[in-house]
């Protein structure tokens, strides 16, 4: 059986790519989500839920303070962008070198239950503009983490799998409800109120309300918009 750890977020990539390793590999699964200092920490409990939902009976939370190194509106008090139109410059949500550090603690816990795939939700069409979701950067972590790893010297290859990178917001959905991911489930919101609720103008809440439009789908989630 091929094992994958997944990160999951809780947001409407990383859920639908937990579904895709799941319902359409038939990969057993560890999930791993991470709690960063984010302002959105209500992520954490959508990627519980998920995780629950598919059936993954190994989901663990990493604490790792990013906080601590700011630069980031997600992790700083820096005011989250709203409603602003898209540009060629890299957007203060980018949370800096978060992926590099994402998919380096799940390649030590991919060597710990002896998992050949990484798989991440990353995505460079609906997207912000952060490097960290390119497939080139994709790539080369896997060479990396195959380099500095004893399961890449000794045993088996360390895969990344990246099934979105290349989809529409809409397709990513459209994928999601085909493999039975309920969407009511995740969370996306950048500065979601204290209850929780999106609020419907940051790039993450414009993007997954776009896509279910173009989808024709009603967006499950309510908003404070």
């Amino acid at each position: 059986m091929t094992r994958a750890v997944v990160l999951l977020s809780g947001g409407l990539d990383s859920s639908t790519a937990l579904a895709w390793a799941i319902r359409e590999k038939g990969y057993h699964c560890h999930s791993v989500a991470f709690d960063y200092g984010q302002r959105h920490r209500v992520e954490l409990q959508a990627a519980a839920r998920v995780a629950k939902a598919f059936g993954v009976t190994d989901h663990r939370i990493i604490r790792v303070d990013l906080a601590a190194i700011g630069g980031s509106a997600l992790t700083a008090d820096i005011d989250v962008p709203k409603d602003q139109n898209e540009t060629n410059d890299i957007p203060v949500t980018y949370v800096p070198a978060r992926n590099l550090i994402f998919l380096s603690l799940a390649t030590g816990l991919a060597e710990v239950v002896k998992a050949s795939h990484l798989v991440i939700g990353a995505n460079i069409v609906d997207y912000s503009g952060y490097p960290d979701c390119r497939s080139e950067f994709l790539d080369a972590f896997a060479r990396a983490a195959n380099l500095g790893t004893k399961a890449g010297t000794l045993t088996h290859d360390m895969q990344v799998d990246a099934p979105l990178i290349q989809l529409k917001k809409s397709e990513i959905i459209a994928l999601g409800l085909r493999l039975g991911l309920d969407y009511a489930l995740t969370h996306s919101c950048y500065d979601p109120d204290a209850s929780g609720t999106p609020c419907g103008h940051c790039d993450a809440c414009r993007f997954r309300l776009q896509g279910f439009a173009e989808l024709g789908e009603s967006d499950p989630l309510t908003y404070s918009l």
